[in-house]
C-alpha cells in the first residue's frame, strides 16, 4: 500500500511538470513584453491562448501561458503568491537568496519543509516586487541594433549639468581654473563627450534620431529643470539621459510622466523613489552587495568578514541580512587575532574573507596573514570598496592577485574589437584616451538610443531585454539596473571576470 501511494504521488508531480499550461495573474504594472520574457515565450504566444490580451492586459486579470522550457511549472506567479518546485541539490537559503526573501518568511508559508527540503516539492512564496531571482547570468544579451526601427525618427533629450551661466558669470574663476578644479563639470563633460560618441555612431548606423542638448543648471538644492521642461515641448520625446542628481531626476520624472516619456538616471549610485518612467542605469551599492553574496553562495557556503570595528555599515548590514556569515573584528587598541581566525579556516572548501577596513595597517595585516595561511588554505579576498589603503605601497599588487581579490562593478574590462574601436575614435576625436565617465557616457546613451528605436519603445524594451555595451550591462529589473560584474585580479596582475 505504502509503495501504491509513493507511485501516485510521483505520478500527479509529473503531471504537474508536463502541463502544457500554467497560469498567471496580471500584478499592477505588468506588460504582456514583460510577461513574456519572464517565461521565455513571445507576446503572439499568449495572445494566442488569451485571444482578449490583443486589446491589453489589466491587473488581476488571469492568462493562460503555454509552456516552455518548464518555465511555467518551475515558477507559477500569481498576485499574491508565487509556486516554486524546488531544484536539485538547492538549498533553503539559496532559495531566499535568489527571490530575495528571508528563511523565516519562507518558513512561515511552508512550515512542513522545517525538518527537510527534497528536489520537487512545492514552495508557496509571497509574490512581492523585490522577490525577484537573481541571476546575472541566466538571460542572454538581445541584438537591439537588428532589431531597431530605422524607418521612424526618435526624439532624444539630454540634460547636462554644466552649469555654463553661473560659470561666465563668476568674476572670481578663469574657465581654465573651473577644468581645473571644479571634478563635477569634468564628469559632465566627459560623460557628455561619451555620449556624443554615442549619437554618431547611432546616425552612422542609420538610426534616425533627433537630439536635443540643455544645460541642466543645479546646485545641491535647486535646479532649472522643471522650467526647461514647462518651456518646451516634450511631448514627442522618446528618453530623457539626465540630470545627473536623483532628487532632479524625480522632478523629470513626476512633470514627464503624463507623457510617459523614460527619464534615465545615468550615473547615481542610489535608487530614488521615481515614478514608472524613471529609470536607474547604475547598479546601486545594495545590488552589488546583494550579487557578491549570491556569487559567493554559489561557490561555497564558508564566508568569514573581518571588520575595522564592531559598527561599520556593512557589519550591520551582514548581522541583519547575511547571518551565515561569521564576522571578526579588529579590538579598540587596533589589534586583531588571526590564530582564532585561521582556526575558523575550512580544508577542502573556498575559504572567502570580506575586508573591511580603511585603514592602512589593518589592510596590510590581513592581506600578508592570509597570504600566510593560503599555503594551507584555499582563500579568496573579497572587498566591496576600493580604498586607498589598498594602493598603499607596502601592499603589494602580487599579493591582492595571488588572493584573486573580488569585488563587484558596475564596469566590466573589455577588449573586443568594438571596445577598441570606441577608444581609437575616442581619442581621434578628443586628443585623449576615454576614462571610466566618458565610457559610461558612451554606454548609456547608446543603450538608451537602440531602445528607443525598438518597435516597442524604451519603456517595454527595459523591462523584457537584457543589453551591453563597451563596459556596462543593463538589465532593468523594477526600473533599476540590476547587472553586477563579479571581478577580480589574476595571477598575471590583469583584472578579470568571475564566472
Amino acid at each position: 500500500m505504502k509503495n501504491i501511494w509513493v507511485l501516485i504521488f510521483c505520478l500527479s508531480f509529473f503531471c504537474v511538470l508536463g502541463q502544457k499550461n500554467a497560469t498567471h495573474v496580471v500584478v499592477k504594472g505588468e506588460t504582456l513584453y514583460a510577461i513574456a520574457k519572464k517565461y521565455q515565450i513571445t507576446p503572439e504566444d499568449i495572445i494566442k491562448n488569451n485571444p482578449d490580451a490583443v486589446n491589453g492586459i489589466k491587473e488581476n486579470q488571469t492568462l493562460l501561458i503555454p509552456s516552455k522550457n518548464g518555465l511555467p511549472s518551475t515558477i507559477v506567479t500569481t498576485a499574491n503568491d508565487t509556486t516554486y518546485v524546488v531544484q536539485k541539490g538547492e538549498t533553503l537559503y539559496a532559495i531566499s537568496k535568489r527571490f530575495g526573501i528571508s528563511v523565516d518568511t519562507i518558513l512561515a508559508k511552508n512550515p512542513s519543509i522545517k525538518d527537510t527540503l527534497s528536489e520537487g516539492v512545492q514552495l508557496v512564496l509571497p509574490t512581492k516586487k523585490s522577490a525577484l531571482p537573481l541571476d546575472l547570468s541566466s538571460e542572454k544579451n538581445v541584438d537591439l541594433l537588428a532589431s531597431a526601427n530605422k524607418s521612424k525618427q526618435r526624439n532624444l533629450v539630454l540634460l547636462m549639468p554644466f552649469n555654463i551661466n553661473r560659470i561666465e558669470n563668476d568674476s572670481t574663476k578663469t574657465k581654465t581654473e573651473y577644468l581645473k578644479t571644479d571634478k563635477f563639470l569634468n564628469i559632465t563633460l566627459d560623460f557628455y563627450a561619451g555620449a556624443l560618441q554615442a549619437i554618431d555612431s547611432a546616425k552612422t548606423l542609420g538610426l534616425p534620431i533627433s537630439v536635443k542638448v540643455y544645460d541642466a543648471e543645479s546646485s545641491k538644492y535647486s535646479s532649472n529643470v522643471a522650467a526647461i521642461i514647462k518651456n518646451n515641448d516634450f511631448s514627442n520625446v522618446d528618453a530623457v539621459i539626465g540630470p545627473f542628481t536623483n532628487a532632479f531626476v524625480e522632478t523629470a520624472g513626476q512633470l514627464l510622466e503624463s507623457y510617459n516619456v523614460p527619464i534615465i538616471s545615468p550615473l547615481m549610485k542610489e535608487t530614488g523613489k521615481g515614478g514608472a518612467n524613471v529609470f536607474y542605469a547604475m547598479p546601486s551599492e545594495e545590488m552589488q552587495r546583494e550579487a557578491s553574496f549570491t556569487y559567493m553562495y554559489s561557490k561555497s557556503d564558508v564566508i568569514f568578514a573581518i571588520h575595522a570595528t564592531g559598527k561599520t555599515p556593512l557589519s550591520t548590514y551582514i548581522k541583519t541580512n547575511q547571518k551565515e556569515v561569521i564576522q571578526y573584528y579588529f579590538n579598540d587598541k587596533g589589534v586583531f587575532d588571526f590564530t582564532s581566525f585561521k582556526a575558523q579556516l575550512k580544508k577542502g572548501k573556498k575559504n572567502f574573507v570580506i575586508l573591511d577596513s580603511d585603514k592602512i595597517m589593518q589592510v596590510l595585516s590581513v592581506v600578508n596573514n592570509l597570504v600566510k595561511f593560503k599555503k594551507e588554505f584555499d582563500i579568496q579576498l573579497v572587498i566591496f570598496d576600493h580604498t586607498d589603503a589598498l594602493d598603499f605601497e607596502d601592499v603589494k599588487v602580487k599579493n591582492l592577485a595571488y588572493l584573486k581579490m573580488l569585488y563587484p562593478s558596475a564596469l566590466r574590462e573589455n577588449e573586443s574589437i568594438e571596445a577598441n574601436y570606441f577608444a581609437t575614435s575616442f581619442r581621434k576625436e578628443n586628443k585623449i584616451a576615454p576614462n571610466q565617465y566618458a565610457t559610461r557616457g558612451f554606454d548609456v546613451t547608446f543603450d538608451t538610443i537602440l531602445r528607443m528605436c525598438q518597435e516597442e519603445g524604451f519603456i517595454n524594451s527595459a523591462q523584457t531585454q537584457v543589453s551591453e555595451q563597451i563596459e556596462s550591462k543593463f538589465k532593468y529589473v523594477n526600473n533599476a539596473n540590476t547587472a553586477v560584474y563579479m571581478m577580480y585580479y589574476n595571477d598575471d596582475l590583469t583584472i578579470k571576470q568571475a564566472q
